[in-house]
């Protein structure tokens, strides 16, 4: 390789690798000026949001025309340095955080008109960004760590905007279980780095593989998933959830349930493929297949007799992280090859559609909120009247939450029931059969009060802009992810290790 070849690969590499950097820099950058100049925080946050989602694009273009990325920050040893890594995997969930990001940061110039809310809303919310983005795309376990502590403490700050006292007393609930399952999961890192001398997940990966399985190993493994499942609002681990979601504003309500419960999960399924897979048995992986079971059944419940649309939509996100725990045990029953990709594409395709949803859905139920000065289900009459795309919007995010076609959530169900007939799981069908008549139960309790003749007091939206966030990501759940899911399996493709910046 000639001097000038060399350079000009140096020069790709760093301009593949810049997109990471910049995705977590931007809102952090931006967190920073919105708290210096308050005045100024919604167009300097709709500016930040802009760029950042425009990071997350790069991020993944590059990572489908040159593969995975890795990158080690301040050129340090990789056992000790800050890493970064987008593989198709990470790409997927940073493409998708910052597209529902962006939506969530239009929505709230709408939502928080009055100055002294917005000044609050826009540092949390762009630091919360930055843990998110940071979260998806680090590549040592103590800036995992690092991460989760500043996504739980803006989650829980978010929250509590409200000033309320139950926003707060949910809130405050919310940030001691957030610091206890991240000690939870420092912990079990703790003992890995006392076992192997890194926190690299790619070295730590080589060295668990290597070396015989030890009762460390399992002991991290138990503490780290335990701290992570408890963020994840995994059944019954599940308590904090209803009441903050519930009582956020919906643009935190938003953020909260489509895509910080979803970064938890997904460090779940990082440490449970890429680092200790080696050690794994089909018990531990039943193990979390039950759990989700009773998520997906006690949340489809428990939304069904919810008498607000906020708290339906709160335990509703508790079924819907219990539908990816059922793919834990088909991974683990079914060997390297075509039908185990396909069942981790079905996983994150499920994970990707809730996201889309769930944000459209709570932006839909905050404008319900909003105009009608309440969400209570049972008197909800005259909605598709008065607020027709809203009610639209809340029909098609509905959908995806039941997995109708062409939804992406209806090929990641059929591939869920699929995997559990071919591996002789079947009571995963009959679970998956029961969670979705419940969902549908709950969905068209909506939308039949929503087309009661009986008219409740709303006024017409005079900015229809408003409605625009929330239909557009319900459209996404169900036009783009189920009409148009091919090629996340070609991004999927590029989850081997190396390569890259």
């Amino acid at each position: 390789m000639t001097p000038e070849s060399a350079f000009d690969s140096a020069a790709l590499d760093n301009l593949l690798a810049a997109p990471l950097v910049l995705a977590i820099m931007l809102p952090l950058l931006g967190s920073a000026l919105t708290t210096a100049l308050p005045r100024l925080a919604p167009l300097l946050g709709t500016l930040i949001a802009v760029g950042t989602a425009g990071a997350a694009i790069w991020t993944t273009v590059a990572v489908w025309t040159r593969g995975p990325i890795h990158l080690v920050l301040g050129g340090w040893d990789p056992s000790l340095a800050i890493a970064l890594r987008a593989d198709g995997m990470a790409a997927a969930l940073v493409l998708m955080a910052n597209l529902v990001g962006l939506a969530i940061s239009v929505y709230a110039l709408g939502y928080f008109r009055a100055p002294d809310r917005a000044q609050s809303f826009w540092p949390l919310w762009l630091l919360l960004w930055a843990a998110l983005n940071g979260l998806f795309l680090a590549g040592d376990l103590f800036n995992l760590y690092v991460m989760l502590e500043l996504l739980g403490l803006a989650a829980a700050a978010l929250g509590a905007l409200t000033g309320s006292r139950d926003a707060i007393t949910a809130n405050l609930r919310y940030l001691l279980v957030g610091l206890v399952a991240s000690l939870t999961y420092l912990f079990g890192v703790a003992l890995l780095y006392t076992a192997y001398g890194t926190l690299d997940i790619g070295l730590l990966s080589s060295a668990i593989a290597a070396d015989e399985p030890s009762p460390l190993d399992a002991a991290a493994l138990t503490l780290m998933v335990a701290g992570l499942a408890m963020k994840s609002a995994l059944f019954p681990l599940h308590f904090w959830l209803p009441p903050a979601h519930a009582s956020a504003p919906a643009p935190v309500s938003a953020a909260l349930s489509a895509l910080v419960v979803k970064a938890a999960f997904y460090l779940i399924l990082r440490l449970w493929l890429d680092l200790f897979e080696p050690i794994l048995d089909l018990s531990a992986s039943m193990l979390l297949g039950l759990l989700g079971a009773g998520a997906v059944l006690w949340g489809s419940w428990q939304a069904l007799r919810a008498e607000r649309l906020k708290l339906l939509a709160a335990y509703s996100t508790v079924a819907q992280i219990g539908y990816l725990f059922l793919f834990f045990p088909l991974l683990a029953a079914t060997p390297p090859g075509p039908s185990r990709d396909n069942l981790l594409a079905a996983l994150l395709l499920m994970a990707l559609t809730h996201g889309f949803a769930k944000a459209g859905f709570f932006m839909a139920a905050g404008l319900v909120q909003t105009n009608a000065g309440h969400d209570r289900i049972d008197d909800l009459g005259g909605t598709a009247q008065r607020l027709p795309a809203t009610t639209f919007a809340i029909a098609l995010a509905g959908s995806a939450l039941i997995g109708l076609p062409p939804s992406g959530s209806f090929i990641g169900k059929w591939l869920l029931m699929q995997g559990a007939i071919e591996t002789g799981q079947w009571w995963w069908v009959v679970v998956g059969t029961l969670g979705t008549l419940l969902s549908a139960a709950y969905i068209f309790r909506v939308l039949s009060r929503a087309f009661g003749l009986e008219p409740t007091p709303i006024k017409f939206v005079t900015d229809a802009r408003a409605e625009v966030p929330a239909l557009m990501l319900s459209l996404v759940s169900v036009a783009v992810l189920g009409l148009a899911s091919g090629p996340l399996w070609t991004l999927l493709g590029l989850n081997a290790s190396g390569g890259g910046a």
